[in-house]
């Protein structure tokens, strides 16, 4: 009987948790930089990314984007926008956005922390 009362008090401390468990594959710390390949933005820049239950969030940055179940990025980064793949934990993509209003653009690549 005793057995019984802690497997089932088990099986409900794993059903109750799992919520706080990662929601996509891609949950996590991500490492992103962006390299300049045309325009006057700066020429690389690096900053790190949080994913949670998909969505993507930066402190002290106005950052909306998602990440999908297959890996597929969008995301609007201070007024840029980005857009790539990742897979695993590592990822890649292009990039757009204006500096002084003169368009750049150029790559990024991520990496799970």
């Amino acid at each position: 009987m005793r057995f019984g009362r802690i497997a089932a008090f088990c099986a409900a401390s794993v059903i109750t948790t799992a919520p706080a468990l990662a929601q996509t594959p891609y949950d996590g710390n991500w490492q992103v930089t962006i390299v300049t390949k045309t325009g006057s933005c700066e020429p690389s820049a690096s900053s790190m990314l949080t994913v949670a239950d998909g969505k993507i969030s930066a402190p002290g940055a106005n950052v909306s984007g998602t990440i999908g179940s297959g890996g597929l990025v969008k995301v609007s980064i201070n007024g840029a926008y980005a857009n790539g793949q990742l897979s695993g934990n590592a990822g890649s993509g292009k990039w757009n956005g204006a500096s002084a209003g003169i368009p750049c653009s150029g790559r990024w690549e991520a990496s799970r922390q």
